[in-house]
């Protein structure tokens, strides 16, 4: 895939308007990495977050924008979004949610101002850009090939041409019902090592069992399955200090976790979920229960 962009009618290309895709993005401006400057990011799902992470670290006074109603609002519960937005604000960073971007304005032929949707105008040395990415089907969709959402794959890996095989974040698939594109590592290597299988004569079915991670300062976030569909959430607290899970829920199914320096927990959950069985919201309230023994 390939990171959107900002429209040039918004200032997306001017000199000092970055993205952060590549090894080679990251070089292009570590050299605005200077304590004291000023980063406007734009977007707040997990590169945004990490980003600002980053920034903030090194004295970077940093101002996040998030169009949605709040960071994180496409991938994670209002719980953990309030959880990280608290993280980042004790940290020093200003976050704009339900705030679009008007406009990026230069001076001296670079990025100098971004003006926001409610009227803000904030002075910034230069600006990230992270909104998403788009799956790199043309190839495929000139080879006449059948594109939703990405490159569509059935269950073996296959395209629409039984003869071409597609993996990674440009494939969508069927996942419990539902057209799915997944995003991560995960994806990427065991699609691909399945396709390669079945290259090679096998007949096997990619069945993924989704999992992602974040850092950001000094908190690992771990996330095991998909938490779309949930009607529920239940907070559980860690063995160690600080230490805390999420847990989604769909009618007293569990789904996903997210786990915030909750290393055990986010483990116990993966191969709950890799196994088929159950954590129902009683269990995962009660934290006299040792989770391993549901195992």
């Amino acid at each position: 895939s390939s990171p959107r962009q900002l429209p040039a009618s918004v200032g997306g290309k001017l000199p000092g308007v970055y993205l952060l895709r590549s090894i080679d993005d990251a070089d292009n401006f570590a050299g605005e990495l200077v304590e004291g400057r000023r980063v406007a990011i734009i977007g707040g799902c997990y590169i945004g977050l990490e980003a600002a992470a980053v920034c903030a670290s090194k004295g970077l006074k940093v101002t996040l924008v998030e169009a949605a109603p709040r960071i994180l609002q496409r991938v994670a519960c209002e719980e953990t979004s309030d959880w990280f937005r608290t993280l980042h604000e004790q940290k020093g960073v200003t976050i704009y949610e339900n705030t679009g971007l008007e406009k990026i304005t230069e001076e001296n032929g670079k990025a100098a101002t971004v003006q926001l949707s409610n009227g803000d105008k904030i002075d910034v040395d230069f600006v990230l850009v992270g909104i998403g990415i788009i799956p790199n089907a043309e190839l495929a969709a000139d080879a006449g090939l059948q594109i939703e959402g990405g490159i569509a794959v059935n269950e073996f890996c296959q395209t629409s041409n039984p003869d071409i095989y597609g993996a990674g974040d440009c494939t969508s698939f069927q996942y419990r019902g539902e057209l799915t594109r997944l995003e991560s590592v995960q994806n990427a290597i065991d699609q691909a090592e399945c396709a390669a299988d079945n290259i090679a004569g096998e007949t096997r079915q990619y069945n993924p069992h989704p999992w992602f991670w974040s850092d950001q300062y000094d908190v690992k976030l771990q996330i095991a399955g998909l938490n779309r569909g949930y009607d529920n959430v239940v907070a559980r607290q860690g063995e160690r200090e600080g230490a805390l899970s999420h847990f989604y829920f769909s009618q007293d199914r569990l789904l996903a976790v997210d786990s915030m320096n909750d290393p055990r927990t986010y483990m116990v959950v993966k191969k709950v979920l890799e196994a088929g069985k159950n954590i129902t919201p009683d269990q995962a309230a009660d934290t006299a229960l040792q989770l391993k023994t549901l195992m």
